[in-house]
């Protein structure tokens, strides 16, 4: 047996596997190993503390030791950490590199990210059919969802209040329409349609559940766990929104295989740095966009846009272009504002350490003196 096919026994082994546990993470573990840390999954994160599944079981940890003035690099539910043996209190002593990260920008005027979700698969975007679709707002969660690294899937939950067939179907078309390369899946979770292959997909590794209040992610994830774990609350009938049901993000192991984090209901979704996610949601506009005549093309007026001619000709919807624009402009402003955040902090720097060399430099005149 050779030393891949040794570490893919070990890992394979692992208490751990459940939770994601393989070959990779046990190579990336081994400097920590060496130094006595128990490797661990993070599955929530409150208070300045983690509950963190180990081998020994769940821990609860402090996280006073990883505690970086990059919000980027917080603690989070998903995270592998290096953690204590034992003594009490326990602490998270360091992080294992994240493979992806499902980040939104905060609502704050600080211009900085926040992190829902670490070592993702699956990002799992929950729809609710009891009202009317909001496209927008799907292209939105998508682009994050690419942009992680995870590989994006939309959920159309409440399935039962479309009983009618064909038009189950359309809805269906309208978001792989404007969901391209991403699966689409109609679930109930009343009646059970559509849940084997949800349960067949999110075997496969970590899957996050995402969406706004009342969309059902609390109930479909349930069902996926096959029991009552998490609280359900019912919907306003004026709008269909419902309250936080779900508070904190929390990691559960599901019974069929893979784990699931449910995130609380997300009011607002702002993008962070998510050029490369919004181009892969608008990937026919970016593919139109090379045959456009010039390479800088805008697709408002110039001549020569294949954009503009695939609008007219009814090739593309001009709520695609619009939406595409949109979350361009708007990805391009938090660039931009994080740039700034960046520059200032790095003046800041300057004068700091210039205050302290001219400081130093008066300290040896007067020593000299």
């Amino acid at each position: 047996m050779n030393l891949s096919s040794l570490t893919a026994y070990s890992a394979s082994s692992h208490p751990l596997a459940a939770y994601g546990w393989d070959g990779g993470w046990e190579a990336e573990f081994a400097p920590y190993a060496e130094q006595g840390l128990l490797p661990g999954r993070v599955v929530r994160v409150d208070r300045g503390q983690c509950d963190v599944v180990t081998a020994d079981g769940t821990v609860r940890a402090d996280t006073e030791f990883v505690v970086p003035r990059d919000p980027m690099k917080v603690v989070c539910t998903g995270d592998w950490a290096a953690v204590d043996a034992g003594g009490d209190p326990r602490y998270v002593r360091t992080l294992i590199p994240r493979r992806t990260a499902f980040v939104r920008s905060t609502s704050s005027k600080r211009s900085e990210g926040q992190i829902l979700a670490a070592n993702v698969d699956y990002a799992i975007v929950a729809v609710s059919l009891a009202l009317e679709l909001d496209l927008g707002r799907v292209e939105r969660f998508l682009a994050l969802a690419w942009e992680s690294g995870a590989q994006p899937l939309v959920v159309l939950t409440k399935a039962d209040l479309v009983p009618d067939a064909t038009g189950l179907s359309y809805l269906v078309q309208d978001v792989e329409t404007t969901a391209p390369g991403v699966p689409v899946l109609p679930v109930s979770a009343v009646t059970g349609d559509g849940l084997d292959v949800l349960v067949a997909v999110v075997a496969g590794g970590t899957s996050v559940l995402l969406g706004q209040s009342g969309a059902g992610k609390s109930t479909l994830a349930n069902a996926l766990l096959g029991e009552d774990v998490m609280d359900v609350r019912a919907t306003r009938d004026v709008d269909g929104k419902g309250r936080h049901t779900t508070t904190t993000r929390n990691l559960l192991l599901l019974p069929g295989g893979g784990v699931l984090i449910d995130t609380p209901g997300l009011r607002g979704v702002g993008l962070w740095d998510a050029e490369t996610g919004v181009g892969q949601v608008f990937s026919e506009i970016e593919e139109l966009a090379e045959s456009c005549r010039f390479q800088d093309c805008a697709h408002g007026s110039e001549p020569g846009c294949a954009v503009l001619a695939a609008i007219d000709s009814g090739e593309l919807p001009e709520r695609r272009l619009e939406s595409y624009r949109k979350l361009m402009r708007e990805n391009q402003w938090i660039v931009a504002k994080t740039d700034a955040r960046l520059r200032a902090e790095i003046r800041r720097d300057w004068k700091r350490k210039g205050a302290a060399g001219r400081a130093a430099m008066e300290a040896k005149r007067g020593r000299l003196h």
